[in-house]
């Protein structure tokens, strides 16, 4: 589903660009976890941002703030969402791309020299650590958010049909109402005034895709997959899961690019 890196992709860039207060970003956070604390990474990561390195006590996310507007006062935020084999958006080798490749989700301030990757550290509790970025690499590729959206609704049916052809309707005849419970339990995002209406649109597929790709990939209760039809639900939902990060992707790239144009 949508993530805290979304949420704060979205929310710092309109911060940045003057069209919403540091309050607003750090409520925004809020329902995802009931605290966000900050650390860099290294003492070079430390001494280029101003927050707290390793040892030390952590920071607020106010601070975080304090530090991307230090780095890049009128900057955006890049959304990350790699996954093994699908590493577009990514600066290149280094911590910061370790990180969020293994967390699947990070933010990263280009102009700033940094990126932040979110990670669970206790119950309620979300550490956002900074990791220093020498190079921001390649200007991301350019997705129209219509040629997501069209990609989206066709990897809708394309998962509906990966339902029926994996057997998961009729092993479960209750997935339906799984996927409306799954969509019921995550976190209600908050967004800026001004967000794209086809922005807030494509984020919601992509939590509806997402539902539907949980669904997919569990087994029935007592069930178990042999080796190769395991193989093969992977195979088939992959493209589908692809999808929901590049419409990911591109939704927020047209909110910060609409965020940040608006004259203050």
């Amino acid at each position: 589903m949508s993530c805290a890196s979304t949420t704060f992709a979205v929310w710092a860039s309109a911060w940045l660009a003057g069209s919403a207060a540091p309050d607003d970003v750090l409520d925004a956070l809020a329902p995802w976890s009931e605290a966000h604390d900050v650390l860099a990474a290294d003492d070079v990561t430390a001494a280029a941002t101003g927050l707290p390195g390793p040892g030390s006590a952590p920071t607020s996310t106010a601070m975080l703030l304090a530090a991307v507007r230090r780095g890049t006062p009128r900057g955006q935020a890049r959304l990350v969402l790699p996954a093994p084999g699908d590493v577009r958006g990514l600066p290149g080798p280094g911590p910061f791309s370790d990180a969020a490749i293994t967390a699947g989700e990070g933010v990263l301030f280009a102009d700033a020299g940094f990126g932040v990757v979110p990670s669970p550290i206790a119950d309620g509790v979300v550490r956002w650590t900074a990791h220093a970025v020498a190079d921001p690499g390649p200007v991301p590729e350019y997705v129209a958010l219509n040629e997501a959206e069209r990609e989206l609704r066709g990897q809708v049916r394309a998962a509906a049909a990966a339902l029926t052809d994996l057997g998961v309707a009729r092993h479960r005849p209750g997935v339906r109402e799984e996927i409306a419970a799954w969509l019921r339990r995550r976190p209600q995002a908050l967004w800026p005034g001004g967000m794209p209406p086809q922005a807030l649109r494509v984020l919601q597929q992509a939590d509806e895709v997402d539902a539907i790709l949980s669904a997919a990939s569990g087994d029935e209760p007592g069930g178990a997959l042999s080796a190769s039809a395991a193989v093969a639900r992977s195979d088939a939902l992959r493209p589908i899961a692809t999808a929901v990060r590049v419409a990911r992707r591109a939704a927020v790239a047209e909110a910060v690019r609409v965020l940040v144009s608006v004259p203050r």
